[in-house]
């Protein structure tokens, strides 16, 4: 199989890349090569593997090239991310909107050329869901919710899903769209990411810094742990479409939580003198896109194809902490 992921040199981009290598096949068929696209190269040991071809730049200038070329899948986790989107609004249209676009393109005329439709899986988001003066946004959402973006990162997420399952419909492609919620605990730097602070408060303090909560305690937000999504797009990706039943885009299985469990999580993890690094300032604009987002979220389709939640977010924690800073694993 010939595979390519885009976003490949973000977080769950690499851990997804060495899973695959890892496994060395997706449903049942060998992987001989691995196309990693982004903006930025991926980590050194993805680059020293024989199967693994590094593309860098941004994707709207790659998909010309892709017309050319036929893939067995596709998983499309590149996109600007939610901070980043409010503040630029073209940015986020062009990452996000114009890139999926023409990378759908891209994989029509393999398609055209007499290739099978090619196996396409959409990072989504729980951003599609959100409230409106005319429709309350429920206290959990279901998969049977109705999709109200309320920031322009949710809104092109959205727009994506549409394009997949008309393309898919079309038999241009065989897609499916995973409805991601916060990755949490992301190793790094903070991102432009509204949620950026999910991991902030928590990775920060574990390596001795301070780190600032911008909301309250008592704010609710469904999160997965990194094994998690990347143990879910790999599902998604090998399951038929029939076991999706019906429609390609489905939420993926959350923790819900909220920030205080966090931390109380973090002092168990860790202790008291760890989680008395964060500080609560608030951030009206951070608060407000957060307040547009699910509190807390249920996926009954997921867990349908056999995918399941964290079991806590101490465990979460403990994760992170095993590999990260073994030496505070207890």
């Amino acid at each position: 199989m010939n595979i390519l992921i885009t976003g490949a040199a973000g977080f769950i981009g690499n851990r997804l890349a060495r899973k695959i290598l890892e496994s060395g096949n997706l449903a049942g068929r060998r992987v001989e090569r691995l196309v990693l696209l982004d903006q930025f190269a991926p980590a050194d040991d993805l680059r020293r593997d024989a199967r693994v071809e590094c593309r860098t730049g941004p994707l709207l200038d790659q998909c010309a090239a892709l017309r050319d070329e036929t893939y067995d899948g596709i998983f499309h986790l590149a996109s600007a991310v939610s901070g980043e989107c409010e503040l630029d609004f073209e940015l986020g249209l062009r990452s996000n909107l114009d890139s999926t676009r023409a990378l759908l393109e891209a994989v029509r005329a393999s398609t055209a050329r007499g290739h099978p439709p090619t196996r396409f899986v959409f990072a989504s988001s729980s951003a599609v869901f959100g409230a409106d003066e005319g429709h309350e946004m429920p206290q959990v959402v279901t998969d049977e919710t109705l999709p109200a973006p309320q920031t322009s990162y949710g809104t092109h997420k959205l727009m994506c899903e549409y394009l997949l399952a008309d393309y898919t419909r079309k038999g241009f492609i065989d897609g499916r769209s995973a409805r991601l919620v916060t990755v949490t605990v992301r190793p790094g730097k903070p991102n432009g990411a509204a949620s950026s602070f999910f991991s902030s408060i928590i990775r920060e303090p574990l390596a001795g810094r301070p780190a600032v909560c911008p909301v309250s305690p008592d704010v609710a937000h469904p999160v997965s742990s990194p094994g998690k999504t990347v143990e879910g797009l790999i599902r998604v990706f090998e399951c038929g479409r029939e076991q999706l039943g019906g429609r390609l885009a489905l939420n993926f299985p959350a923790l819900n939580v909220r920030v205080g469990e966090m931390l109380e999580a973090l002092e168990k993890v860790a202790g008291r003198p760890v989680r008395s690094l964060v500080r609560f300032e608030h951030d009206e604009r951070i608060a407000k896109i957060v307040a547009g987002w699910p509190m807390a979220l249920t996926a009954e389709r997921a867990k349908r194809i056999g995918l399941e939640p964290a079991t806590s977010f101490e465990a979460i924690v403990r994760e992170y902490v095993a590999e990260f800073h073994p030496e505070l694993a207890k």
